[in-house]
């Protein structure tokens, strides 16, 4: 089983229009509602490979149990007495996205959670850790979550940005999984942490993998237009599927780079295209790259 950890849950709005413009008044082609949450989105995708998965995390109020009631994967949430955050994104050609910070958490509900995981990670193959974190967790959050896991000789794959980021790659998951500002903003060089692996997301680019492997680069053999919010998330799905699985990495990549694509092509983070996965998984285009003199 893979569990997915969502410590900032959230409603999630989308907004479709032809084109956004700043200082202007914007009439809305579509609107679509669900939960939200970068772990969330995993989940999903993981659910819609038929994949076992459980999301777990933090949820809270009233928009926690509207984010649970409309969740459609096996979830199992730590109550919080804050209310779960909302975010709106404005789709044209490209994504804009509004988050609220989410709620304060206190030092007894983070306890509490902790100790859920270390019993959730007890029967899990893969956590994945994914996404900001609450005001009132500590920046070493994902770090403390990594050791739980591994104690429970769980797999763990890391997708944050910043300190959080940066802590966590000193707990030694066994993949960190940013995007190119997120690693960048951590200050982090591109180099594999420890005995683990980097895999960056560098959106139309493609992803970059420094493994104990070597390096590799997975590039897209087809540009794909759409909503590029979810792709990192189906990334990091796929990758989480090839730790359990313990498939080469330059498979790995290659899956993640189609998975990733397949997101883009759908309507809302949390889906993919299948039929756009079916051709780029046909044709990967993983190469081996020359590490940086």
């Amino acid at each position: 089983m893979i569990v997915t950890v969502t410590l900032n849950p959230a409603w999630d709005v989308t907004y479709r229009v032809p084109r956004l413009t700043r200082h202007a008044s914007h009439r809305v082609g579509s609107v679509l509602e669900r939960p939200g949450g970068k772990g969330l989105n995993v989940a999903r995708v993981l659910h819609a490979l038929g994949e076992p998965v459980l999301a777990t995390g933090l949820m809270g109020g009233a928009t926690g149990a509207l984010v649970e009631g409309a969740l459609e994967v096996p979830h199992a949430f730590v109550r919080i007495a804050g209310e779960t955050r909302r975010t709106v994104t404005v789709v044209d050609s490209d994504a804009t996205v509004f988050n609220e910070r989410g709620p304060e958490i206190r030092p007894e509900e983070w306890a509490a959670f902790q100790e859920a995981f270390s019993a959730r990670a007890a029967e899990a193959e893969v956590v994945v850790l994914s996404g900001s974190l609450p005001p009132g967790l500590p920046e070493d959050a994902y770090a403390v979550l990594t050791r739980l896991a591994r104690a429970q000789s769980a797999k763990v794959l890391v997708d944050a940005a910043g300190a959080v980021l940066r802590a966590a790659a000193a707990a030694g998951p066994d993949v960190l999984k940013p995007n190119a500002a997120e690693l960048a903003a951590a200050g982090l060089p591109l180099a594999a942490p420890g005995r683990g692996a980097l895999v960056v997301s560098r959106g139309a680019g493609g992803l970059v993998a420094v493994t104990p492997e070597g390096r590799f680069e997975a590039v897209p053999s087809e540009t794909v237009d759409g909503n590029p919010t979810g792709a990192g998330d189906a990334a990091a799905a796929a990758l989480a599927v090839a730790l359990r699985d313990r498939l080469p990495w330059p498979r790995a990549l290659g899956e993640a780079a189609a998975l990733a694509a397949a997101a883009v092509a759908a309507p809302a983070a949390g889906e993919f295209d299948p039929e756009v996965l079916r051709r780029h998984r046909m044709s990967p285009r993983v190469r081996r790259a020359p590490c940086p003199s």
